[in-house]
């Protein structure tokens, strides 16, 4: 598979928030195909509000949001939902649907009028499942699965899509370490694999410093945005949170909770 590394998303100058209220301002950063980046922060700091601008769900205040070189409103619906595709933290309209029946609908924005799946839109969804393991669970419905299964689900959904550009909101919430690790390894062989930009909002620091290519922390009133290296070198973590509660050790890239 040849590697089209161009800048896919490009975000310059951006304000976010709603209506009147800008929740972060100054945002800049960009991200290609076949990475992996997390935008990360304390509680409040405007992540999620972030990603939804993003995926166009709501206005930017300020700046351009970029893709493929393209300004985002420049997209219609359909346009935007054949390169962007989404995973939220609301629960899914109905969990009475079955595995295979929801990752079908990642492939909305291509079929016709009547909704037929044509032998791409099938392979697609094959493929999916797949890349998530998800064979033994096609039959079942999504209220039967556990938290991390009907994660994958959501994301084999967003892989469907086939866009080049995957956005996902606190993928890891409700999930123990174990599945934690196991989910953001799997983004980052997604973004290798099939050569996506993914990029996802998280708590999980240390995780996202491991895993990531890039990463941006917003921490107003100086958001930081590069390689985990550079921001390890930049002092950016040491930062986040009060030095008498928490330190960050640069050497072994890890909070410690001071006693």
């Amino acid at each position: 598979m040849s590697k089209d590394k161009r800048i896919t998303l490009s975000v310059k100058n951006v304000s976010v928030g709603y209506k009147n209220t800008v929740v972060a301002k100054d945002i800049n950063f960009e991200i290609s195909r076949g990475e992996l980046m997390s935008i990360i922060g304390i509680n409040g700091v405007g992540k999620s509000t972030l990603l939804r601008t993003l995926a166009n769900i709501h206005a930017k205040l300020a700046g351009s949001i970029l893709i493929n070189e393209e300004a985002i409103e420049n997209y219609n619906a359909f346009e935007l939902s054949t390169l962007v595709s989404v995973v939220l933290t609301e629960p899914i309209a109905s969990k009475n649907l079955t595995v295979q029946e929801l990752v079908a609908l990642g492939r909305q924005p291509y079929t016709n009028w009547i909704g037929k799946l044509s032998r791409t839109d099938i392979s697609k969804i094959t493929e999916a499942i797949r890349l998530l393991e998800l064979e033994n669970l096609t039959h079942k419905k999504c209220y039967q699965l556990s938290d991390g299964q009907l994660q994958r689900v959501l994301i084999a959904r967003a892989i469907a899509q086939d866009t080049s550009i995957i956005l996902l909101d606190e993928p890891t919430t409700h999930l123990d370490l174990y599945h934690k690790v196991q989910l953001l390894k799997l983004l980052k062989f997604i973004a290798k694999q099939t050569n996506k930009a993914v990029l996802f909002t998280s708590h999980e620091i240390e995780m996202a410093i491991q895993l990531c290519d890039k990463m941006l922390l917003l921490n107003p009133p100086k958001h930081y945005f590069g390689s985990p290296k550079k921001l390890i070198a930049a002092k950016a973590f040491e930062q986040l949170f009060p030095t008498e509660v928490v330190s960050f050790d640069a050497q072994t890239a890890s909070f410690h909770i001071e006693k």
